[in-house]
């Protein structure tokens, strides 16, 4: 009886707290501020440690949950590639990083309009080329993001795979934004957490001079052969779940192993309430599961 008076309240909180936050009518230095505040209510495990780095000449933060990590996550967060942070998304990098068992590194990338498109792959490239000539092995290295996230981390492994570069082991994305001329949102009337005008200013912001549909910026419209296994998540009550299904489509059909999961009424990225909401714990288990299956024994 407890979890779903939970989800409803979580549905509310999102609805009446955040989606305003998430407007045009709010200026961007303040939405930063605030969606920082927002996130406190997403509480990594207590066994959850971060330290600052840096790699590549990219700010990260590193995310371990167990004394000897068994592998390395590349976690790419989302907020319309204009807000959030490495220190945002604690709470879902320290989760996954428990059920995993796995380092999690956030990087800090630029964030637009101070610095649009390609400012954010080249700084998610710079930190895992690091990585690699750390002398980490590629097939004990995963790619993982939500939102602008979930769709960067599809975008840098295109860019890696072109490049001739290791591919990463797995990808997972959570609510990944993979279409940034929204060509095909998903009633939007029916989401409680994102605004179809706010991610619309967000892509000009991000793209700037560059085409909404070049496939760098929005993957859907590129060719994703050879990119390793994929896991996409979506709630069935948001704006990206067009997005999420167009995503698994192009995949399947230039030959990727992918696995699509479609959570019923739940909410853009509803993983952050991971350790509060069941479903969205079982979710980010089944997103450790897929990592830890690709990894490298």
């Amino acid at each position: 009886m407890f979890q779903p008076l939970l989800e409803a309240g979580l549905r509310q909180t999102m609805q009446r707290l955040v989606r305003p936050m998430l407007s045009n009518a709010v200026p961007l230095k303040l939405q930063r501020q605030l969606i920082r505040q927002a996130y406190r209510s997403s509480v990594p495990p207590r066994s959850a440690r971060f330290v600052r780095d840096d790699l590549g000449d990219v700010p990260v933060v590193r995310t371990t949950a167990t004394a000897t990590p068994s592998g390395t996550i590349l976690y790419l967060h989302g907020g319309g590639y204009i807000i959030g942070s490495a220190s945002t998304h604690r709470g879902i990098t320290g989760h996954l990083a428990k059920l995993s068992g796995c380092e999690v590194i956030t990087p800090d990338y630029r964030l637009a309009p101070e610095h649009p498109f390609p400012a954010a792959l080249d700084d998610a490239e710079s930190v895992y080329l690091a990585l690699i000539s750390q002398g980490l092995s590629a097939n004990s290295l995963a790619l993982a993001g939500d939102s602008a996230g979930g769709g960067l981390s599809i975008a840098l492994a295109m860019k890696l795979r072109d490049h001739k570069h290791p591919l990463p082991s797995s990808i997972t994305c959570f609510s990944p934004w993979v279409d940034l001329s929204q060509g095909a949102l998903y009633q939007p009337e029916r989401e409680p957490v994102l605004q179809e005008s706010w991610t619309a200013n967000a892509a000009r912001m991000y793209a700037g001079d560059t085409p909404l549909t070049t496939p760098l910026v929005s993957p859907v419209y590129g060719q994703l052969d050879n990119l390793p296994p994929l896991l996409i998540q979506v709630g069935s009550e948001e704006i990206l779940l067009n997005d999420a299904t167009r995503l698994a489509d192009v995949a399947k059909r230039d030959g990727v192993a992918t696995r699509l999961e479609i959570y019923n009424n739940l909410w853009h990225v509803f993983q952050v309430h991971c350790g509060q909401l069941d479903r969205a714990t079982e979710a980010v288990q089944v997103a450790a599961d897929h990592v830890r299956t690709h990894l490298a024994s």
